[in-house]
């Protein structure tokens, strides 16, 4: 059985500084990603591209809904296996490459999950990984490889 969802935001660029696009250092990178009933999101180009840095860009974005969709699959996959996650965290890190035409596409992205489990089965827990980048819907829509560099810890082992 398949099932189709369905998904809606508004991007409002919010970078018109009175010239609008005149020229490629006139106008600002920034936006506001909005969705129904959600907090909006300030959103800019990467600082080498002219954005604001304190804003997310659209890299970051990108790596973030990798590392956010692996780490739900994983939860789902350790509950399915009776594994009990107490603590998640990721330190991901992604490659993009500009082409000479000004273009440019990820080339890797590597997240470095750390997870403490309760009881003794660090191994299975481990390998719970490769089922969740299976099932995780985001990794399964990009054309780049996504590496795994994942840490397990016992929970007991952790408290110390």
């Amino acid at each position: 059985m398949e099932l189709q969802h369905s998904y809606a935001i508004s991007v409002e660029w919010q970078g018109n500084r009175g010239s609008g696009t005149s020229d490629y250092k006139s106008y600002g990178r920034e936006l506001v990603v909005t969705a129904e009933g959600k907090h909006p999101l300030d959103g800019s180009a990467d600082r080498a591209f002219r954005g604001n840095a304190d804003r997310w860009n659209p890299e970051e974005l990108l790596l973030a809904a990798l590392s956010q969709c692996h780490l739900l699959s994983y939860l789902h996959v350790a509950a399915a296996h009776g594994v009990i996650v107490t603590s998640y965290t990721d330190d991901a890190v992604g490659v993009m490459e500009q082409t000479r035409d000004g273009g440019g596409h990820f080339v890797s992205a590597t997240l470095r999950p750390v997870v403490t489990i309760e009881g003794d089965d660090l191994e299975l827990a481990a390998s719970l990984h490769a089922e969740a980048s299976q099932k995780c819907f985001i990794a399964a829509s990009v054309n780049f490889p996504i590496g795994h560099e994942p840490t397990t810890l016992r929970a007991s082992a952790s408290a110390s």
